[in-house]
């Protein structure tokens, strides 16, 4: 299940996100690790250093693209700037697929720079399923789409945010990135069971995964990706891997960004869950170079 059309049938293991504070650690050291995930947005540039430090991470790592600024679920019409750019992208990192969120963001040319969630109708999904298709039609790569972290809801909603996700992806034939963290923090702040999310998504369609910590305030919970992931998060993140087996996972460290070493350490813990007996990640985290065609097994669904 996990190497699938979605992810462009390439079993990643364990990967972490590239940013600034750990550019000459990784350059000079060349630590092994399975693959980088960028934030595409960060290098949609002409030239410079982002674009100078992102073809040296290409000699040796495989990389993703991770959006955050595409607004899938706007209703202004798709930006074609942006999409040639990311196009442009896409050819010079050779990213097996492009992901970014299920939320709106922009309204008449004004940028929010936040990830607004959709309110959960019908309507609501076929506008977002249209809009990925177009993307994905133009970029020529799989497209997965990542359920965001809410602090409101909406009252127009018709369904479950697990449903609305559901409904999206079937009706573009998208793929998933499931962000366990983020399905943890809306449970919390809007009361509702998370093993229920994970249980009723199509998981043969969840092509990456994305872990993360949050910060606990008296009244809500906040995705700050600011520290390790807590245990109920790891705890969903083992369930999930039962019923998608083991797929391409991300740790997400964007704030208070410790040492390069600290924030890989924390990411192979995702590979206790996934364990080389299981067919899944390497156990001790020894990643396979870029151009080391490693395939594993995947684990069965419970």
């Amino acid at each position: 299940m996990p190497a699938n059309r979605f992810n462009n049938f390439n079993n990643y293991g364990i990967g972490i996100g590239l940013r600034v504070p750990h550019y000459q650690h990784i350059l000079s050291r060349k630590p092994t690790v399975d693959w980088f995930e960028i934030i595409s947005e960060n290098f949609m540039v002409d030239g410079g250093r982002p674009l100078k430090v992102l073809d040296q991470i290409l000699e040796q790592y495989r990389v993703v693209q991770h959006g955050v600024a595409m607004y899938l679920g706007s209703t202004d019409g798709l930006d074609r700037t942006h999409l040639r750019k990311l196009k442009r992208l896409v050819r010079r990192t050779n990213t097996p697929w492009v992901s970014d969120h299920l939320c709106w963001g922009s309204v008449d040319g004004r940028y929010t720079h936040d990830l607004l969630p959709l309110p959960y109708t019908f309507a609501a999904a076929a506008h977002v399923a249209q809009r990925i298709r177009e993307v994905r039609d133009y970029l020529e790569v799989p497209i997965l789409v990542e359920n965001v972290s809410s602090y409101a809801e909406f009252h127009a909603s018709e369904m479950t945010e697990w449903e609305f996700l559901s409904e999206v992806v079937e009706k573009a034939d998208a793929g998933i990135l499931l962000d366990v963290n983020n399905i943890y923090v809306s449970s919390q702040n809007h009361n509702f069971n998370p093993y229920d999310y994970l249980n009723h998504i199509p998981h043969d369609r969840v092509g990456q995964i994305h872990i993360a910590g949050h910060s606990k305030f008296e009244k809500y919970i906040l995705d700050t990706h600011d520290h390790p992931v807590l245990d109920p998060v790891w705890k969903m993140y083992a369930h999930a891997t039962k019923r998608t087996g083991a797929t391409a996972t991300l740790l997400e460290w964007d704030d208070r960004i410790p040492s390069f070493d600290e924030v890989h350490r924390e990411a192979l813990k995702a590979a206790k869950f996934c364990t080389p007996a299981e067919g899944g990640f390497a156990a001790d985290g020894d990643a396979s170079p870029k151009n080391n065609d490693v395939r594993g097994a995947s684990l069965s669904p419970a």
